[in-house]
C-alpha cells in the first residue's frame, strides 16, 4: 500500500513537471565530455561557463557535464581546468547540443598544477550510481558490503555480524564483477559467507552499473559491475596526505587508516601513494544479547606508482587485504534436537557476554594484487591500452574439531590468477567512438592438504579467452551504443574421492551482444534503455560441491551435469533534473535460462563434528523484474529531502514458485540540514532518516523458517568542520545506526534462523588531511 502511494505521488510530480516545461521559453539542454588532448583520459572538475547566459557547471567524476535551460541564440562558452589552456569555444543553440571538449596541458609548471595518470571512464549506457566522497566519509569503517547500501537498488546478503556481500537487483556473488582498481576482483567469491577482499578506505569513489556488462567485462558481469576506484596519482611536487580514525560502541571496535601521497619535483611526471588501514572488534550485540564469537581483525596495505609523458603512462599497483573474521558459535550445533530447538527459539541460547577472542569456527583470509599498466597515444590519436595483474587469494576455514585437529583449518584453498587486458581505442571520427580489445584470464586453484577432510571443491585450472568490439554514436540529444563479445572457457577439475582420482573437463563459449540509446527530450528529462545478452558458466562450487561448507555451516551439494545460464536483461532509466529536483527511476527485466540456485532441502546431515542443514545446487529458468527510485530535493535554505527504494520480484518459471534469497521491498526517506557557521565550526549538518524494510511474502515452497517481519530503523548523523586553515582540515561526524535499539531480522542474513541483526551503534569519525 506504501508503495502505491509513493508511485502515485511521484506520478503527480512528474506530470506537474511536465505541464511547467511546457511553459518554458528556454527549452535546450548542453551535454557533453571534457577530456585531455593528449591522453583522452576523463578531466574531472573542468568549469564550463556560457559567458551570456552566466550558467556554469563543472564535470564529474567522468569528465562529463550538463547545462539546462538553454535559450535559443548564439553564445560563448568558457572551458577551465587547473593546469590546462582555457578555451573560448561558439556555442550556437537550436537544439540539444552535445560536445567533446579537448583540453591541452600547459607548458609550463605552477603552483597548483597536477598532471595526472591515465584513467579509464565508466563508458556505459547502463545507470551508474556512484557513491560521493563525502557519503564515503560518512560511512567509514564499514565493510564493503554495508558501505554499497546506500544506494537504491543495491543490498547485501549476510552471513551474520560480519560478512555482507553486495547484491545487485537480486544478484550477487559469480553474477556481479567487482573491478577493484580497473581489475577483476578473483577471490574464492563463490561462497555465499565470503565477502569481497577489498578494503574500502583505499577507494575514493565508488560506483555501482545496474545493467549486464558482459560484453566489456564478460560472463560474470551478467547482474552488474561494481568499481572501486582509488584517487590519481598525484605528480605535483610536494607531499599531502589524510588520515582516519573511527570508533563504534557496538562490538567497541575501532579503525584508523592513513594514505601518504605526492610527487616528484625532479622528474615531472612520476607521482606515489603509499596507504594503509586496520580495523578490529569484539562481539557484536543484538539488543538484548552478545553473539559469541562474532569478533573480527583486519590488516590493509597499499602502493602506487606512476609515470606519465605527453604520449606514454604507466603505473604499478600492489594491495594486501588481510583478514580474521568470527563466526557466531551458535550456528554450529552438536545434534539434531539442538538445532530444531535453536530455530525455533530463533535466538542462541547461550549469553556470553563481551570479549575480543576470535577461536575457532573461523576464517582467515589473504588477498594479494599486483597489477601493471600503460597507455600509448599513437599519431593518428588513438591510444593503446595494456593491463596484466596477478592476484593470489589463501583462504582458511577453521571448524570446531578435537585435539590437534582444531589448530588446522578444515578448508584450505590458494587461488593464482593471471590476467592480460589489451584495447585499442580508435580516434573519434565526427560522431563516432569506440574500442576493441582481447581479455585473458588464466586461473589455478589448490586444496592445500593436510586438512583432514575430504575438500569442499576440488583442484582446477580454468583459461578464459574473450574479444569484444563496442561503438558509440552522438547526434545532437541522442547517443547510440552497440557492442559484441565472443568468450571461450576451459575447465579442468580434479580430486581425489574415497582413494580414486576423479577428473573431468568442460568447454563453454558463447557469443553476447547489447545495444543502448539515450535520448534528451529536452533540458529536464532524459531516457536511457540499454538491453543485452548475458551468460555464465556453472562455477565449480555448483558443480562439485560435496561436504561440510564451514563458514556457511551447512552441507552444499553440487551437480557436474549443468549447463550455462543464458540471460537476457533490459534496464531502462528515466532521469529528471530541474532545479531543486533531482529524480532517476530504473525499471529492469531479467529472463535467465538455466539459472543455478542454492535451495534448502529441508534435511539435516549429523557427524561428530555437529549438526548442518543441506542446502543443494538446482537448475531452473527465472525471471527477475523489478524497479528501483532516487529522488532528492535540496532548498535554498539549506534543508534536503530524499527518498530511496527498491523492489524487486523473481520466480522460478518451471516449478511456478519463488526463489529464495530474494531481497524484500524497501523504502528509505531522509532529511538534513546545513546550519549555519557557530563558533568556528563550519560546514555543519544535521542528517536524520528511516529506513522500512517490508516483509519477504514471496517464498520458496519451504525454507528452515517463515521469513522474518519487515522493520524500521531510525538513523541520525552530525558532522562539521572543527578547523581549517591553507595546510590542514579537520572533520568530525558522530552518527548512530538504529537509534530506537530496535530488534529485527534481515531475509538476506543466513544466520536470521538463530539470531537478530546488530542493535544500536554509535559511531565517532575523524577525518584530517594535511
Amino acid at each position: 500500500m506504501k508503495m502505491r502511494k509513493l508511485s502515485s505521488l511521484l506520478f503527480t510530480l512528474l506530470l506537474l513537471s511536465t505541464n511547467l516545461l511546457a511553459q518554458e521559453d528556454c527549452p535546450f539542454i548542453l551535454r557533453g565530455k571534457v577530456l585531455d588532448s593528449e591522453s583522452n583520459e576523463a578531466v574531472i572538475n573542468a568549469y564550463i561557463w556560457v559567458q551570456d547566459l552566466s550558467k556554469g557547471t563543472v564535470t564529474d567524476q567522468n569528465g562529463n557535464f550538463r547545462i539546462n535551460d538553454l535559450c535559443e541564440g548564439h553564445f560563448e562558452l568558457k572551458v577551465e581546468s587547473l593546469g590546462y589552456t582555457a578555451q573560448t569555444l561558439p556555442l550556437n543553440v537550436h537544439e540539444n547540443v552535445n560536445l567533446t571538449i579537448r583540453l591541452s596541458q600547459k607548458e609550463y609548471t605552477i603552483d597548483g598544477v597536477e598532471i595526472v595518470g591515465h584513467k579509464d571512464a565508466v563508458n556505459t549506457m547502463n545507470a551508474v550510481s556512484s557513491i560521493s566522497t563525502e557519503l564515503l566519509d560518512e560511512t567509514r569503517g564499514k565493510n564493503l558490503g554495508e558501505t554499497l547500501k546506500s544506494l537504491s537498488g543495491v543490498t547485501t546478503y549476510t552471513t551474520g555480524a560480519n560478512i555482507a556481500k553486495p547484491v545487485i537487483h537480486g544478484m550477487h556473488s559469480n553474477r556481479i564483477m567487482i573491478l577493484n582498481n580497473g581489475i577483476k576482483q578473483e577471490g574464492q567469491q563463490w561462497g555465499g559467507e565470503h565477502a569481497p577482499e577489498i578494503d574500502p578506505f583505499m577507494a575514493e569513489n565508488i560506483s555501482v552499473v545496474k545493467g549486464a556488462e558482459s560484453i566489456r567485462f564478460g560472463p560474470e558481469a551478467m547482474g552488474g559491475v561494481l568499481l572501486v576506484t582509488p584517487p590519481k596519482l598525484p605528480v605535483k611536487a610536494g607531499f599531502k596526505g589524510t588520515a582516519h580514525i573511527i570508533g563504534n560502541t557496538n562490538g567497541r571496535s575501532g579503525a584508523a587508516a592513513i594514505s601518504l601521497e605526492g610527487g616528484s619535483k625532479k622528474w615531472k611526471g612520476l607521482g606515489y601513494r603509499l596507504q594503509a588501514s586496520s580495523r578490529a572488534g569484539g562481539n557484536i550485540k543484538s539488543p538484548d544479547y552478545f553473539q559469541d564469537n562474532t569478533g573480527m581483525r583486519e590488516l590493509n596495505f597499499s602502493g602506487a606508482i606512476g609515470y606519465n609523458t605527453k604520449n606514454i603512462g604507466m603505473d604499478l599497483f600492489y594491495s594486501r587485504f588481510s583478514t580474521t573474521i568470527g563466526i557466531l558459535s551458535d550456528s554450529h550445533t552438536g545434534n539434531l534436537s539442538d538445532l530444531n530447538e535453536l530455530i525455533e527459539n530463533g535466538r542462541p541460547f547461550s549469553n556470553p557476554g563481551f570479549n575480543y577472542d576470535i577461536v575457532n569456527p573461523r576464517q582467515e583470509v589473504v588477498h594479494q594484487l599486483l597489477k601493471a599498466k600503460g597507455h600509448y597515444h599513437l599519431k593518428n590519436e588513438g591510444v593503446l591500452n595494456l593491463e596484466y595483474a596477478f592476484q593470489q587469494n589463501n583462504r582458511q576455514e577453521f571448524d570446531k574439531r578435537r585435539g590437534a585437529l582444531n589448530d588446522r583449518a578444515a578448508l584450505d584453498l590458494e587461488l593464482f590468477t593471471n590476467t592480460l587486458n589489451l584495447s585499442y581505442e580508435h580516434p573519434s571520427a565526427k560522431s563516432w567512438n569506440g574500442s576493441i580489445g582481447v581479455n585473458m584470464l588464466q586461473q589455478a586453484n589448490n586444496n592445500i592438504p593436510g586438512t583432514g577432510v575430504t575438500p569442499l571443491i576440488p583442484n582446477y585450472d580454468l583459461i578464459n579467452l574473450g574479444a569484444f568490439a563496442i561503438e558509440k554514436y552522438t547526434n545532437g540529444n541522442l547517443e547510440l551504443e552497440a557492442g559484441a563479445r565472443y568468450d571461450f572457457r576451459y575447465v579442468d577439475a580434479a580430486r581425489y574421492n574415497d582413494g580414486e582420482l576423479e577428473e573431468r573437463n568442460y568447454t563453454f563459449k558463447n557469443f553476447t551482444a547489447s545495444i543502448g540509446a539515450a535520448y534528451s527530450f529536452n533540458s529536464n528529462w532524459m531516457l536511457i534503455s540499454n538491453i543485452g545478452s548475458a551468460w555464465r558458466p556453472p562455477n565449480i562450487n555448483e558443480q562439485f560441491s560435496e561436504g561440510l561448507h564451514h563458514g556457511a555451516a551447512a552441507v552444499e551439494i553440487g551437480n557436474p551435469n549443468f549447463v550455462s545460464e543464458q540471460a537476457i536483461k533490459w534496464v531502462n532509466t528515466l532521469n529528471f533534473n530541474r532545479g531543486n529536483w533531482d529524480i532517476e527511476w530504473t525499471g529492469y527485466y531479467h529472463k535467465i535460462n538455466n539459472y543455478i540456485y542454492l535451495n534448502p532441502t529441508g534435511e539435516q546431515h549429523v557427524s561428530l563434528r555437529g549438526t548442518f542443514n543441506i542446502y543443494e545446487y538446482l537448475q531452473t529458468d527465472a525471471d527477475f523484474w523489478g524497479m528501483d527510485l532516487s529522488s532528492l530535493y535540496k532548498h535554498e535554505n539549506g534543508i534536503s529531502w530524499f527518498v530511496k527504494g527498491a523492489m524487486i520480484r523473481a520466480k522460478n518459471l518451471i516449478d511456478k514458485s519463488y526463489l529464495p534469497f530474494i531481497p524484500a521491498d524497501r523504502i528509505e526517506t531522509g532529511i538534513s540540514y546545513e546550519l549555519p557557521e557557530w563558533r568556528g565550526l563550519s560546514n555543519n549538518k544535521i542528517s536524520l532518516s528511516n529506513l522500512s524494510v517490508f516483509r519477504q511474502r514471496r517464498e520458496p515452497d519451504f525454507d528452515l523458517a517463515p521469513a522474518p517481519l519487515g522493520y524500521n530503523l531510525w538513523n541520525i548523523s552530525v558532522g562539521t568542520i572543527l578547523f581549517e586553515n591553507q595546510k590542514s582540515v579537520l572533520k568530525v561526524n558522530l552518527s548512530i545506526d538504529n537509534l530506537l535499539n530496535t530488534s529485527y531480522k534481515d531475509y538476506m542474513d543466513r544466520f536470521r534462523y538463530f539470531s537478530h541483526q546488530m542493535g544500536r551503534n554509535l559511531s565517532l569519525r575523524l577525518k584530517y588531511e594535511f
